[in-house]
């Protein structure tokens, strides 16, 4: 196992089309280990819809990300305070959901660091029962990778906020996660150490069966083909958003001239249906915002410029096409 590294980058688009690019075009006769930190950001399994997953409030002041993998699973929250750990390997149908392979070297690394880690039957790594680690795989059918987090010394409070999604009407097809109570590593280790420590300790305890770490290095091309990876696929909206399987959103808006109510279906990323209705005292007319709504991405910038167009005054009432965007669509 030869160890790949990341230079320090904190950019999730930059770590997660790294692994990509490594397991995509890497010969993995003895395969690789990647360890990184990601600024905050939401991470979210291949199959879901992020509305189901986010509280979008929250992630727009923060200026907090959402980030799609590869892999499959549930959503996580990651912050300075969480590292991530990812081996990449051959396939092999006898490892391929089967975690424990995986987790084992790090579980141990943890237990000699006098953490009592261990493995509960969700595939998380848990110390005490609340959860330290999740843990997810993808596979090209040629090569596969299993990559999980580690709590270390992670922000709880804005995890539990970054992934309160409540308050959300939504009928999807997309797989939501199922919640885990959570801790820190560093609650649990005899001796305190930050985030540097910890990584080269588990780094080193990883690596002694092998002789020691043996890095390979990544070219030049390598890191420019990695960066064009992290732009055009991790950093689009068509990844991100437009994935998620088909969904039917309801919302209701509260504005000064009454109480909107949309219902609008989503189908890659673009609008199918929508019915809008309004309880204005007004005798009000939206078929005609609902029809050129149709068609259009299920975003609030390109709902806005479609927007901008019409008479919103006569239809609704006094209201901007940016708040009324922004009424319709959780997705920038």
């Amino acid at each position: 196992m030869r160890f790949i590294s990341n230079n320090g980058a904190t950019d999730p688009l930059m770590n997660l089309a790294l692994e990509e690019y490594c397991l995509r075009n890497l010969d993995m006769r003895d395969g690789y280990f990647l360890l990184y930190v990601n600024a905050p950001a939401v991470i979210i399994g291949r199959n879901q819809n992020p509305i189901l997953e986010i509280n979008r409030a929250y992630l727009h002041k923060n200026n907090i990300r959402i980030v799609r993998r590869v892999s499959g699973g549930g959503a996580v929250y990651q912050d300075l305070g969480n590292l991530n750990f990812s081996f990449l390997t051959r396939y092999d149908r006898h490892y391929f959901h089967n975690f424990r392979h995986f987790t084992q070297p790090i579980i141990s690394a943890l237990n000699r660091l006098g953490v009592p880690a261990e493995m509960n039957h969700k595939n998380d790594i848990v110390v005490g029962g609340l959860k330290v680690s999740g843990n997810a795989q993808y596979s090209t059918g040629k090569t596969m990778l299993s990559h999980g987090t580690l709590l270390f010394d992670s922000d709880l409070t804005a995890l539990e906020q970054a992934l309160d999604a409540t308050g959300v009407d939504i009928r999807s097809k997309a797989l939501a996660s199922i919640r885990s109570r959570v801790a820190n590593i560093s609650d649990y280790l005899p001796v305190s150490m930050d985030m540097a420590a910890f990584r080269s300790l588990l780094l080193e305890s990883l690596f002694t069966p092998f002789g020691g770490i043996k890095e390979h290095p990544l070219s030049e091309d390598d890191r420019m083909r990695i960066k064009d990876l992290a732009v055009e696929k991790y950093g689009s909206w068509e990844w991100t958003y437009a994935r998620s399987p088909e969904y039917e959103i309801q919302c209701i808006g509260r504005f000064k001239f009454g109480t909107v109510q949309a219902r609008i279906t989503v189908e890659k990323g673009v609008i199918r249906a929508c019915d809008l209705s309004t309880d204005s005292l007004k005798k009000t007319e939206t078929s005609f915002l609902e029809t050129h709504l149709v068609g259009t991405r299920f975003g609030a910038e390109a709902i806005r410029k479609v927007l901008k167009d019409q008479d919103l005054k006569t239809a609704l009432g006094p209201v901007s096409p940016k708040a009324f965007a922004d009424f319709l669509a959780p997705f920038p």
